[in-house]
């Protein structure tokens, strides 16, 4: 969350600028539509495979969004089986807390206020962007805040609990993280890499004309406390990083296989806020800016297809299960804002599946429209390969970039009889539909013929009945399935055609 004014840069520059590698790694979306559809029929609740690629892993079933005019959230999985969740609220006045034994529960869970600001000086105004964290066996919120007689001088701060359920017992004010400059900072977030605990933050670095930018420290002995080098990560520079405002903030970082990746939000938060993301491998020094690579483009962006706009300020947890990463985020419903974007309370908080691409690179896609998350549909018998839509022609093809093209809605079945349809989730209104037995991707024009073509019903995987197969509404005994890398809808009999016709949820 960025101030209402350009920074005043006064004075010197720090110690390490950031690395000019960079990797850029995504397509721009293409036209798609059969593919579409066909992934939504697969999300509804059908068993998920036991076997397939290395980072496959069971689809999930959420609904968006999942708390309204809750900001910046954060999401934390603690070894007592809850989800603990933070959030900005729109009056900037105090800390809030939730907790739920499954994710979609925090849309409903009892939402308890854990801390108020102070009415005079310090920490009185501006409270920002908590975030939960369990660390030796006591909890710590990180926080930002104003004062009552400055409300933009923003710093950061730590809360500590020493009780079990943070819900209840008292929360200690540790005081300020003090960093090498007394200047607007917030958004500090912990992880541990190696053994080794970092602190990373948003900061405007006296010398740079720059709203904020990230960097990054170990922390000391106490998780309140940082302790040797500072480095500088990332310096906004790029178009996408400096409009409104030029803006780095709010660091999250996931870890896999080996790898780092810190996402952090830029421009200003209208609907030009998006993600951009680091990576560096676990075994480099951290400490080293050469050792992270950025994305010259942003990795999460508004997407005016699906009514969603400015998300950002991310952070991460995982599925129930604890098999899919899960992408935590704000954004609005709405491109136009009327006065300054801080002063509009309807950043709502959002969850939705990250994917991982065959390179091990987080593929987070687009963001999903309101109303239950999409999945994809994994081919049977071609296991790194995927139900997409490509210039409106349904294919099942690896390492699909463009992720939105291979994710689906599972919805009511246009033509009813317990019938399914799948509603593309990059073209919101295009469902999967056969015609001459070929399956596209293709708007819905309300005729009777549309919707017996688009609605399919779902059936145990005929090669494996931890999958499923799409038998026709309007054609019973034909099923889509895959042939030299395109969908019909055929009779099957072999078992290799039974295979060709059996997908898999993800």
């Amino acid at each position: 969350m960025q101030p209402p004014r350009p920074p005043r840069p006064s004075g010197r520059v720090t110690r390490r600028t950031a690395g000019t590698r960079r990797a850029g790694r995504r397509t721009a979306p293409r036209l798609r539509s059969a593919l579409t559809t066909m992934m939504l029929v697969l999300a509804m609740g059908v068993g998920l495979p036991m076997a397939g690629p290395a980072h496959a892993a069971p689809a999930v079933n959420y609904t968006n969004p999942l708390a309204e005019q809750r900001a910046d959230p954060h999401i934390f999985k603690h070894t007592d089986g809850y989800y603990y969740m933070t959030a900005t609220v729109p009056q900037y006045d105090r800390i809030v807390l939730r907790r739920a034994s499954t994710l979609q529960g925090l849309a409903t869970a009892t939402e308890t206020t854990i801390w108020y600001r102070h009415t005079s000086g310090e920490m009185g105004a501006h409270i920002w962007a908590p975030e939960i964290h369990f660390i030796n066996n006591r909890w710590y919120v990180y926080f930002a805040a104003g004062r009552t007689d400055d409300v933009w001088r923003i710093r950061m701060y730590v809360l500590e609990n020493a009780n079990p359920d943070p819900r209840t017992g008292s929360w200690t004010e540790r005081g300020r993280i003090t960093t090498p400059w007394d200047t607007f900072s917030l958004d500090a977030s912990t992880f541990v890499a190696n053994g080794v605990r970092y602190l990373t933050w948003a900061q405007q670095e006296p010398g740079i004309s720059t709203n904020s930018n990230v960097y990054i420290a170990r922390m000391g002995g106490n998780p309140w406390q940082i302790t040797g080098t500072v480095t500088r990560l990332v310096v906004p520079t790029y178009d996408w990083e400096t409009r409104g405002f030029r803006v780095a903030e709010g660091p999250a970082v996931i870890q896999r296989d080996g790898r780092l990746f810190l996402t952090y939000s830029a421009s200003a938060t209208d609907a030009n806020y998006c993600l951009g993301m680091l990576s560096a491998s676990a075994t480099a020094n951290l400490l080293d800016a050469a050792s992270w690579r950025k994305s010259p483009t942003p990795v999460f962006a508004s997407n005016p297809a699906t009514g969603q706009y400015g998300p950002g300020h991310n952070s991460f947890t995982v599925s129930e299960d604890g098999q899919s990463d899960i992408l935590v985020y704000h954004d609005r419903n709405y491109r136009d804002i009327v006065g300054d974007p801080l002063d509009d309370p309807n950043r709502r908080t959002r969850i939705q599946k990250v994917y991982w691409n065959a390179d091990g690179t987080p593929n987070f896609g687009i963001p999903v429209p309101d109303g239950p998350t999409p999945v994809r549909l994994r081919s049977h018998d071609l296991t790194t390969s995927y139900v997409r839509h490509y210039d409106h022609r349904a294919r099942v093809e690896p390492d699909v970039a463009s992720l939105a093209d291979s994710q689906f809605r599972v919805v009511t079945g246009l033509a009813g009889a317990g019938s399914v349809s799948l509603e593309s989730t990059n073209f919101p209104g295009h469902y999967l539909r056969h015609r001459d037995f070929a399956l596209y991707v293709e708007r819905d024009d309300g005729s009777a013929l549309f919707r017996g073509d688009a609605s399919f019903h779902r059936r145990p995987g005929l090669a494996n009945a931890a999958g499923l197969s799409l038998e026709s509404q309007n054609f019973p005994g034909r099923y889509v399935r895959h042939r030299a890398g395109l969908l019909q809808l055929e009779a099957v009999g072999s078992s290799a055609e039974r295979a060709s016709a059996t997908f898999h949820l993800e």
